[in-house]
């Protein structure tokens, strides 16, 4: 599962390649380390065009997954978006390009600990975007603050390629590169945005050792 990626890129860079018509981040500033349930920016469909916010990172979880819990800190990583409980989410209203520079798995080591290994474009192009959903939801995220509404959201995955599955082989995060794909997921019917479901082809990501080779 991702939980780890860095958004680096300038909001600039953003706002061309995903058509954006109003910037609500404000100074948004590099994030080399973005976490679940911290805020990040995304790229949403809005009432006059294409708009970037803010959100934090984890969609609602299941209730049946919230039993014995006091805090939801919500899911990052959707695999099935048909299931019952993320249908109500798969229209364009809900759906969201989620920037990113790079992304992290988890890699096992002999000793039984596990480490970061950061992937980005092996083009040379620095930024991605992540086929994600979005939505206004009420629960409690962090017990100190209460009950909040929050804009959340997440993001789909699928297998992996070969470059994340030497590392990670059960699944790896749905990647938009091309211009085209970003329009199908944010404009088409949920049958054909759907099919973006799929991992990104062998050879078009690279790993990199340090993270901040990236910045």
């Amino acid at each position: 599962m991702c939980n780890l990626y860095s958004m680096t890129s300038n909001p600039q860079a953003i706002r061309e390649i995903a058509k954006v018509l109003e910037d609500r981040t404000g100074n948004l500033q590099p994030l080399p380390e973005i976490y679940p349930n911290t805020m990040a920016p995304v790229v949403r469909n809005g009432t006059n065009g294409r708009e970037l916010v803010m959100a934090r990172w984890g969609m609602p979880t299941p209730p049946g997954y919230l039993k014995g819990h006091k805090v939801d800190r919500g899911v990052t990583n959707i695999r099935n978006p048909t299931s019952t409980w993320w249908k109500r989410w798969e229209g364009v209203a809900h759906r969201c390009l989620v920037p990113l520079t790079a992304f992290s798995e988890p890699e096992r080591l002999p000793d039984g600990k596990s480490r970061p290994v950061w992937f980005a474009r092996s083009d040379g192009e620095p930024l991605a975007f992540f086929a994600g959903i979005w939505c206004r939801w009420t629960s409690v995220r962090k017990l100190a603050d209460g009950e909040t509404t929050d804009d959340l959201f997440g993001f789909l995955t699928t297998e992996a390629n070969r470059e994340v599955g030497a590392i990670h082989p059960k699944a790896m995060p749905v990647i938009l590169t091309q211009s085209d794909e970003l329009d199908v997921w944010m404009n088409a019917p949920a049958e054909e945005a759907l099919r973006l479901q799929r991992p990104l082809l062998d050879g078009l990501l690279v790993r990199v050792e340090v993270l901040r080779s990236l910045e």
